[in-house]
């Protein structure tokens, strides 16, 4: 161990003890110290040094666990200011000493000098000359050692000095505490603040016992976030080191072994405390992991105050050298190229909750799962009907909300991609399915991690693993405190709220529900969807958000190629471009919101109809890129001139279905359409109701006194024949009466039926809505139906205008209308015919004054430009007043041009 010398001496004369030297690790009280030589390839051996003649008190004792009857032993008077003296002088320092006895037992007793040689100062001699040891009884100065302890004593006791100043020296007897009865509290009360104290004993290289001072708590403190190499205890008491575990210990012991540090308390394990070690040289807890010593435990890493980036950072740092405990070390992309292991690329797809499909910059398509997290999953074996076909998108509570706020955030967007790891591909077993190879990655866009943003709104939980599993997102402590976040605020999956129910009902290949949804989704023109499935390229499943159904819909106007079709016994193959078709309709509007048409329906019970996908039809479209040819039914369509303009261009270009044409020689009849002029034909309108998206229903004026006669006759055959309450079973679709907040009769549509207690209703000669129990409504008597007279509310919307996506902007904007026109009459003009609803201008009665060109010069909604001759002169106008809304900088306008930043907010804050 340590280095020896031989001192000089005559040969003659008695021989001189050798001098050895030292480091000295530990004081184990005022007349005992551990030394330890230099290591070399691992923990340096050690030796217990007692020193020869001197007596300092007994240190405190616990009783042994073993022996219930025995009690603590307290410390002797002076004894722990003896440890603290020599503590203080030694630790970690350089010692020599000379031994000069050695009993039976093995115990060593010798004399000991601070420095490389015996000139240094003779630390029994310190000790009695501080009052803190005495000379042992019966020794007698009979050499110049003793006589010069024997001096020491009396100048001490001359002095009054330690254990010879008056009184009993009971102040020097610490009230050790070895148990705390509430750790929790202890460790609350605290605050985090820095506990002065000293390290006492290493257990290993992340566990010590402490005293905390100035209370003497003796506690054990596991350093938090990170766990080293342990000692495992035998069945015959002997201990077994794992890897690394004495190098570990050697580590900490070498740096904190009886050091004067500071621990910040931060939570508590049974008896044992969390904390974080501070040494006026650095942070043990990083430096363990940075040297390879330690590895993270997520257990506690989220306690440990400086952040639990550091130590992943500090065990990356181990990990990439393959230091100690990681010398074997395989990262999970090691197999992976650069390129691979990080990429930009476009969202196509949401696979449930936890996955997504990309496209990269080669055209390839990539399925990437979210690292670490799980979606929302059925709890239980009974909460689902055996006899019902699971369908997880909406049978499972919160898969669709997650989903949802997928597919919103990232369809067709850019993201950046960083893979954590390959999950290897699993065979069945009798409770788990066989999964594929899955590569599993950290998700980004905008700087907000897709996956941290799913957890934090309650949305999927964090997947637990075996603490050498690194197989885990390179964000897992963010994807813990997220959770522990969404837990603590009740979000999601973690909410005591009843659960959402979606109740989605399944109209695809159901003939008889079709049937009778085809008039309702045919009088509501344009509705909203969301493309689920792609079938093919023209034939495509949908998800109708108001109605709450699924419906197949196969594309209006054109003959598609068909794909491939497994028939029995026979594998019918497709026609040619038929997967090119479907790819071309996937990637433009698969999960993108969409706007339909529907225009009727096959015998199978699929709807036919015009899909538009950001205002271009997608029959057109593909139609344009030949990839379908215009179908004779597309004849008595309104886009019918523009499928054929489409497909003229196709056909010139001589590609895909169109790569084999052939130019007919037969002169071609182009029908040349002649140059209209605006017509101004304005007629005085009723303006009854005003929608939440700036549509208005208005009456014809001429007609008005029929409806108020209808009405008054409606009314009087009501009172003589009142309803039986509670007799009428509304039904979709059918024509009723309904009794108004007024307490007035009016003809009604129902829209929906919720419930007894909730029916949607539209007043048919008013335009409003309302949500109605059954008992408020009644069947139409058939004298007063809309044959006798049609229904007097027409819907229209303004021409040359856009209404604005912003709620509050366009609340603004309906709000002013309202105060402008409801109830009140004006002049209405037809400008051009739209799938949805006329499209005119309004004047007020009075002044004569433009409705539409009144919102554009305050400012409250943009001009929409359009290209037709005959509305050029209009649309200057618009557009002059729009510049100068825009240089007043009123309403829409108030920051400016806003149209040239088209950056989406993600909607989520940390």
């Amino acid at each position: 161990m340590a280095s020896s010398v031989q001192s000089g001496g005559s040969s003659g004369g008695p021989a001189v003890p050798t001098v050895q030297r030292g480091i000295v690790k530990m004081v184990l009280s005022g007349c005992a110290i551990i030394v330890r030589g230099q290591p070399r390839g691992g923990p340096p051996p050690e030796r217990q040094i007692n020193l020869s003649n001197i007596r300092a008190g007994n240190l405190a004792r616990r009783a042994a666990a073993a022996q219930p009857d025995a009690k603590d032993t307290p410390d002797e008077p002076w004894a722990f200011p003896a440890r603290e003296f020599l503590r203080k002088k030694l630790i970690g320092k350089e010692v020599c000493f000379t031994i000069e006895n050695k009993t039976p037992q093995g115990r060593e007793y010798g004399m000991i000098y601070l420095g490389k040689d015996t000139n240094g100062e003779n630390i029994a001699e310190s000790l009695v000359a501080e009052g803190l040891a005495t000379r042992r009884e019966g020794m007698r100065a009979n050499n110049p050692e003793q006589n010069r302890l024997s001096e020491c004593e009396e100048q001490a006791k001359a002095a009054k000095k330690g254990m010879w100043s008056e009184g009993s020296g009971s102040h020097t007897i610490r009230d050790l505490k070895y148990t705390i009865e509430n750790p929790r509290h202890f460790v609350d009360s605290h605050h985090q603040k820095p506990v002065n104290a000293i390290i006492e004993h290493v257990r290993d290289g992340s566990v010590v016992r402490a005293l905390l001072l100035p209370d003497h708590y003796l506690v054990t403190v596991m350093l938090s976030g990170i766990k080293c190499p342990t000692f495992r205890r035998e069945a015959d008491g002997t201990e077994t080191p794992e890897p690394f575990a004495a190098e570990a210990k050697f580590f900490t012991e070498s740096r904190l072994l009886q050091r004067d540090v500071q621990i910040i308390l931060e939570s508590c394990h049974n008896q044992n405390i969390l904390g974080t070690i501070l040494h006026p040289n650095g942070n043990i807890t990083e430096l363990l992991l940075k040297e390879g010593f330690a590895r993270c435990v997520d257990w506690s890493i989220a306690v440990y105050t400086r952040g639990a980036e550091k130590l992943r950072a500090a065990e990356r740092f181990a990990k990439e050298r393959r230091l100690r405990i990681w010398r074997d070390y395989v990262p999970p992309t090691a197999n992976l190229d650069q390129k691979d292991k990080q990429f930009v690329a476009k969202v196509m797809q949401v696979l449930n909750a936890d996955a997504i499909v990309v496209k990269l910059n080669s055209g390839d398509y990539k399925t990437i799962h979210l690292s670490s997290i799980r979606p929302p999953r059925l709890e239980g074996e009974n909460t689902q009907d055996k006899n019902k076909k699971l369908r997880p998108l909406y049978d499972i509570p919160y898969m669709f909300e997650a989903r949802e706020f997928l597919r919103k955030k990232l369809i067709g967007k850019k993201v950046n991609v960083t893979v954590d790891y390959i999950r290897p591909a699993s065979p069945a077993t009798e409770t788990v399915p066989a999964f594929s190879e899955r590569t599993c990655a950290t998700v980004t866009i905008g700087g907000i991690n897709i996956a941290e943003a799913l957890v934090s709104k309650g949305l999927a939980t964090v997947i637990r693993y075996r603490q050498d599993d690194d197989q885990r997102s390179s964000h897992y402590d963010e994807l813990l405190a997220a959770e522990a976040r969404a837990i603590k605020n009740g979000k999601g999956l973690h909410s005591k709220k009843e659960v959402p129910i979606h109740r989605v009902a399944d109209i695809s290949g159901d003939t008889q529900k079709a049937k009778q949804f085809l008039p309702f989704l045919q009088r509501a023109g344009r509705s909203e969807a969301v493309v689920e499935y792609v079938f093919s390229g023209s034939r495509l499943k949908l998800y109708l958000p108001k109605e709450t159904c699924l419906i197949t819909f196969l594309l209006a106007g054109i003959e598609c190629p068909r794909g491939a079709r497994n028939l029995p016994g026979l594998v019918q193959e497709g026609e040619p471009f038929s997967e090119e078709a479907t790819l071309f309709t996937k990637e433009l509007v698969l999960q993108r919101e969409v706007e339909v048409e529907v225009e009727s329906m096959d015998k199978a019970g699929n709807f036919i109809g015009w899909l538009h996908i950001e205002g271009a039809n997608l029959s057109v479209l593909l139609v344009e890129h030949a990839l379908s040819k215009v179908h004779f039914t597309a004849e008595r369509s309104s886009y019918y001139k523009s499928l054929l303009s489409a497909e003229e261009a196709a056909k010139q270009k001589k590609e895909k279905v169109w790569a084999h044409y052939e130019e007919q020689p037969v002169e071609e009849v182009v029908p040349v359409l002649e140059e209209k002029e605006r017509s101004a034909s304005y007629k005085p309108v009723f303006v009854t109701e005003i929608t939440d998206d700036l549509h208005f229903y208005v009456q014809d004026v001429e007609t008005g006194t029929q409806l108020e006669k209808l009405m008054e006759n409606m009314r009087n055959d009501i009172a003589s024949h009142p309803p039986v309450e509670g007799s009428y079973a509304p039904r979709r679709g059918e024509f009723c009466i309904a009794k108004f907040v007024d307490g007035e009769w009016y003809r009604a549509r129902v829209e929906k039926v919720e419930s007894p207690a909730k029916v949607h209703v539209f007043y048919i000669d008013y335009g409003n809505r309302e949500v109605l129990p059954s008992s408020r409504l009644g069947v139409l008597p058939p004298a007063f139906s809309t044959r006798v007279l049609p229904a007097q509310a027409t819907e229209y919307a303004f021409a040359f205008i856009q209404v604005p996506q912003d709620e509050d902007a366009r609340t603004d904007a309906v709000d002013s209308v309202v105060r402008d026109i409801q109830n009140t009459q004006c002049l209405l003009n037809v400008e051009h015919l739209s799938a949805g609803c006329p499209h005119v201008t309004l004047q007020f009665a009075d002044s004569k004054g433009d409705v539409g060109l009144g919102l554009v010069k305050e400012g409250l909604v943009m001009v929409e430009v359009r290209k037709e001759k005959q509305f050029q002169k209009v649309i200057t106008e618009y557009l002059n007043a729009q510049e100068s809304a825009k240089s007043a900088r009123l309403n829409l306008w108030r920051y400016g041009d806003f149209r040239a930043d088209d950056a989406d907010e993600f909607g989520y804050s940390r």
